[in-house]
């Protein structure tokens, strides 16, 4: 009974736009360039796909429209979603409007590169509801841009944001590397200061991350540049968090930022991604379009990658083998390639990886038991243990959380719940 009344949760959505312009040197993501002429037959299919999530009657259970919960946020991510015209999607939002219950004043928040940014279009998505927007700057540096096959400058960022405002964003986050080959602690702090100087709202700052398969690993592989400096890019981070908090953000993930409550509290406004909150709490979610992936009903599932392939598998074309059974799934879905099962134990785990993210949340002795009906110590008294002799997670009597010398090594941690 505990655990049915902690289901009565809201729902996000994430929704795919896998297309770009081109690809960055960094990026592992599923994204594509040259292939912006499917665009049209894609969104018809993501249209379809939109309105072919009703609930499934048959296999598991009934699954009733109260069990699919009241959808809080929407995100678009990529991918490039600011590559879509405006008119292709106010047929998306049209369909998301007509297939699902949205709150009152949901976040929709819209991934965009700073190019793509008129005046214009920026108008129509505000027109549309998108009332969140998340710039990739990446950096005011000239040559880490190029270094990065970004085919913005640092004036196209400024005049992003400016446009946003213009039109009437209230809430805009951008997005920083750090820890990039060649880089110094000067030219860091140059990006931190140039880029605070826009005025966001939000910041979500990532350590560069050499992944298989990406330009960069290659040219580091190769000699033909050095691999990053672990040590610098450590101390980046936190002077990136001490820049931040001076001008008044504060850390509320590991990589996230936003403008501090004192601040924000002024207008009524939260600047804290719902959104991602949504993910740090591990509740559930809808992916939709190619590659995306969801967590509904108690289960994990997986879209086809492959933008061809998604489009299609909603045309009737055959399908290909999936690697997960779908036909057990509380709904069907052409383009699912997958899903997992996840069970008591294994949620429980997501549960404490997910929210020991959150730098001043943590985990919550009360919600954990809530959701399972047991106490994280009874569960995790062998990890915690470890982990508070190290130093690196601290225990209160409302929650467990990372100390800042855990978010340094924070992937160590989370392999304790893996």
């Amino acid at each position: 009974m505990v655990r049915e009344n902690f289901e009565r949760r809201n729902h996000s959505i994430y929704i795919s736009i896998p297309f770009c312009h081109h690809i960055c040197s960094y990026c592992d993501l599923n994204a594509y360039a040259g292939l912006n002429h499917l665009m049209p037959r894609y969104v018809k299919a993501l249209v379809k796909e939109i309105q072919t999530l009703t609930p499934n009657p048959s296999p598991i259970r009934n699954v009733t429209e109260w069990e699919r919960g009241v959808v809080s946020t929407v995100y678009f991510g990529g991918g490039t979603p600011s590559i879509v015209p405006i008119e292709s999607l106010k047929e998306i939002f049209s369909a998301l409007r007509d297939s699902f219950s949205l709150t009152a004043d949901p976040e929709i928040s819209f991934e965009a590169n700073p190019e793509d940014s008129t005046p214009q279009y920026l108008a129509g998505l505000r027109a549309l509801g998108v009332n969140r927007l998340s710039f990739g700057v990446q950096s005011a540096n000239a040559n880490e841009l190029t270094l990065f096959n970004r085919s913005h400058t640092f004036d196209d960022a400024r005049q992003a944001i400016h446009n946003a405002r213009v039109v009437g964003f209230k809430n805009v986050s951008v997005d920083l590397i750090f820890g990039i080959p060649q880089q110094t602690m000067i030219s860091w702090q140059d990006t931190l200061k140039r880029t605070l100087d826009l005025a966001p709202d939000h910041f979500s700052i990532y350590s560069l991350s050499l992944d298989f398969g990406t330009p960069m690993r290659a040219w580091v592989m190769r000699g033909l540049l050095p691999e990053p400096d672990s040590d610098l890019a450590a101390d980046m981070y936190e002077r990136g968090d001490e820049e931040l908090m001076r001008h008044g953000f504060e850390q509320y993930e590991i990589s996230s930022w936003a403008k501090s409550s004192d601040q924000s509290s002024v207008n009524g406004d939260q600047f804290e991604c719902k959104h991602n909150l949504q993910y740090w709490h591990n509740d559930p979610y809808f992916g939709l379009g190619a590659g995306a992936h969801g967590y509904i009903y108690g289960q994990r599932y997986s879209n086809v990658m492959s933008p061809t392939a998604y489009i299609n598998r909603m045309d009737g074309s055959p399908k290909s083998p999936t690697s997960g059974k779908v036909e057990d799934f509380a709904f069907h879905s052409p383009t699912m390639n997958g899903s997992i099962p996840v069970d008591r134990k294994t949620e429980m785990d997501e549960t404490m990886l997910t929210g020991m993210r959150l730098t001043k949340e943590g985990v919550s002795f009360e919600m954990f038991r809530k959701r399972f009906g047991v106490e994280i110590g009874d569960v995790f008294a062998k990890e915690l243990k470890e982990l508070e002799e190290r130093k690196l997670v601290e225990v209160d009597d409302e929650r467990v959380r990372l100390t800042k010398g855990g978010r340094l090594v924070a992937n160590w941690v989370f392999e304790k719940f893996v």
